[in-house]
């Protein structure tokens, strides 16, 4: 039985038009499964052949005509402007009217948690890369004779780089897909970590200059991220994802701060740099094989969790023109600015300098130092997750989103503001340390939503 097309589709559809946008539309059972540039439909096949169509994440294909009974089902769709965003919009509401899973894809693991857990291990691995130059800094420092001055200078060295690529990664995701990003970043980063104890020998301009590169891979995974749950997460589940994501950075921290220590006394400094910059071609290989940018690229994602995916998503012409005066005009991002520098500053501080803290300052030794950086970190990956569900579970019950913004930054920046400023006239080692612990537990409640 021919269904008939929405009238936005049907309008496009007129004998005449250019051959660069065509559509086919013609019965079918619905067992049957789409496709690249295929969508199935309740008995209803949709092909669309995209040469010049941008903005419709639809693949390319060039189908025979077809027939219904004796009559052709053949047309030509017109160019106008507007017309490929409209064409994308009435492809995904036959999606949204009619996608039903077939029996195979019962029981199916979601894929975009699947995606999800993707992003978590490589921001795992991008703060076990990270965080093993602060352990590692301390035998380095004794071998070479670095006073604190050039230390300092090493540590800060990764944030030439970082600093960069920022703006950039999220420009370039937007236009080539996080899927590319986000495995360039993780390959250079990890390249660049192994080489670090080459680079130390070589000598300090070549640590700078290696440092730096770590730092531009880096950079990019945090913007490249964003891209890809924008389109794989619907935004009733946001919250939670990005919160299991940033959990990924603390146990990344976790990890790489409990067996530095035992590397460096089994097999000393320069295997941690090579151990942990290899497990990202682990990493690399599985996202290349599994992951895409947006989830009309994955021919292995079922009808069900497509269509709840594309009913929380929006289209629209790609973007070619940034109107930086209009946005940096907004006082609301100057506000999410001065939040994220003050997070960073926080942050980043403690990421670099705990564990020399902890050695020079509380006399801890190498392995007691490194234990004790794990704490913070682990009640920020514990944390992290109770955050996102306690802001997704406000915004059920009806909160608005700018409210529950408000109120876990708030949560966020006044916890630590407190425990922090302990830290200037404590002198029990315990109840440093407690506070150390208890000031990081703040930081996820700044990543929700």
């Amino acid at each position: 039985m021919l269904r008939l097309l929405p009238l936005s589709l049907s309008a496009q559809c007129r004998s005449g038009g250019p051959p660069s946008h065509r559509c086919f539309v013609d019965g079918g059972s619905p067992s049957q499964r789409a496709g690249p540039g295929l969508l199935a439909n309740k008995g209803v096949r949709v092909r669309v052949r995209r040469r010049a169509l941008r903005g419709a994440d639809v693949q390319p294909d060039t189908p025979p005509s077809r027939r219904d009974g004796d009559k052709p089902l053949h047309a030509d769709a017109e160019q106008g402007e507007g017309s490929g965003v409209e064409l994308l919009d009435s492809i995904k509401k036959l999606l949204l009217e009619d996608a039903e899973p077939g029996e195979e894809e019962q029981g199916q693991f979601p894929k975009r948690w699947a995606i999800v857990f993707l992003c978590f291990s490589a921001f795992l691995l991008c703060n076990m890369d990270r965080v093993n130059m602060s352990i590692a800094i301390m035998p380095m420092s004794a071998e070479y004779g670095w006073n604190p001055q050039t230390v300092g200078l090493i540590q800060s060295s990764f944030f030439w780089g970082y600093l960069l690529t920022q703006i950039a990664g999220g420009i370039w995701a937007d236009k080539v897909g996080g899927k590319t990003v986000l495995g360039f970043g993780v390959i250079w980063w990890s390249v660049a970590t192994a080489l670090t104890p080459v680079a130390a020998k070589l000598g300090l301009p070549f640590l700078l200059v290696v440092r730096a590169f770590m730092g531009i891979g880096e950079g990019v995974a945090m913007p490249a991220m964003n891209n890809i749950l924008s389109k794989w997460v619907p935004v009733s589940e946001r919250s939670r994802s990005l919160a299991l994501v940033y959990s990924g950075m603390y146990l990344g921290s976790v990890t790489g701060l409990a067996f530095s220590p035992f590397l460096i006394y089994k097999f000393g400094w320069p295997s941690v740099f090579y151990s942990f910059g290899s497990l990202g071609t682990v990493w690399f290989a599985t996202w290349a094989a599994k992951a895409y940018s947006t989830p009309l690229e994955d021919p292995g994602i079922s009808a069900e969790e497509k269509k709840l995916i594309i009913s929380e998503t929006t289209s629209g012409e790609p973007v070619t023109t940034i109107p930086w005066g209009v946005i940096l005009s907004k006082p609301p991002v100057w506000a999410l600015i001065a939040c994220h520098f003050c997070h960073n500053w926080g942050t980043f501080i403690l990421l670099t300098w705990m564990p020399t803290y902890y050695n020079q300052v509380l006399k801890f030794n190498l392995t007691e130092s490194s234990l004790f950086c794990v704490l913070p970190w682990l009640t920020m990956a514990i944390s992290a997750n109770v955050g996102g569900w306690i802001a997704d579970t406000l915004v059920s019950r009806g909160t608005s989103v700018t409210t529950v913004r408000k109120i876990m930054q708030s949560i966020g920046f006044l916890g630590p503001a407190f425990f922090l400023s302990q830290l200037s006239h404590i002198d029990s080692p315990a109840l440093a340390v407690l506070c150390m612990a208890c000031s990081q537990v703040r930081l996820p409640f700044t990543s929700c939503r």
